[in-house]
């Protein structure tokens, strides 16, 4: 006797159903959703900081930025920080008024800043680095992010893992209706992205407990893959 259609969709509704994966599908299978997940310690950083300064006149606010940044600049450079791993933002420059009560606007000074993002590929240096931006004028740390270097490496244990869970899942729901897997008929797969450690307010004091939050920090690495595997008629 052949068989009824047979359709498992195994997910959560918080992404595509993934009986959208085989509406039109006419022969019996069932559809799971693997699901992967990698701890990985964080051994680089990518960091923003700014100076922002205001002077009477613009030339006065521009120097007094440049200094800064020139500073923090070289001080990268001699230890060991590459070229490529220093971005230096343009200025932005802005004009300040004071406003009062029933009279016109009064030009007070001008205000500039200017942005610098720093990757760092020894985590270890992190603490040294920030605490460089601050004594040589730098006066905001925008944010933290944390990362691995190695992360395509942890990407694909993470994908292995999703489709291993996929297979699992297909096997135990089969045999539980008493089915027996026929093969993989289609895969949907969309990469999952990478979501790096943010840290900012701690930051900006320096010590030993902020050091230590860096080192033992973790990057949850995931990924998913929908499968629609055939089923023996």
């Amino acid at each position: 006797m052949k068989k009824h259609l047979l359709a498992v969709v195994l997910g959560t509704s918080s992404f595509i159903s993934a009986g959208a994966v085989a509406a039109d599908v006419s022969f019996p299978h069932l559809e799971t959703t693997g699901v992967g997940e990698v701890i990985a310690q964080p051994d680089m950083a990518v960091f923003s900081v700014e100076v922002t300064e205001t002077r009477p006149t613009a030339k006065e606010a521009k120097q007094a930025v440049d200094k800064a940044v020139t500073a923090f600049n070289e001080r990268l450079k001699k230890a060991g920080v590459e070229r490529n791993d220093i971005e230096s933002a343009n200025i932005r420059l802005n004009p300040q008024y004071h406003y009062p009560k029933d009279q016109k606007p009064e030009l007070t000074g001008y205000r500039a800043s200017r942005n610098v993002t720093v990757t760092v590929k020894k985590l270890e240096n992190l603490n040294t680095y920030l605490d460089g931006a601050l004594g040589d004028g730098i006066n905001g740390i925008n944010n933290i992010q944390l990362k691995v270097s190695n992360e395509a490496e942890f990407a694909e244990q993470a994908r292995l893992a999703a489709i291993k869970d996929a297979q699992a899942k297909a096997k135990s729901l089969a045999a539980g209706f008493g089915e027996k897997i026929d093969g993989v008929w289609k895969i949907n797969y969309q990469p999952s992205m990478v979501r790096p450690v943010m840290m900012r307010a701690m930051a900006m004091d320096s010590g030993a407990n902020t050091e230590a939050s860096y080192q033992d920090s973790q990057i949850t690495i995931r990924d998913r893959v929908e499968v629609v595997f055939r089923l023996e008629e």
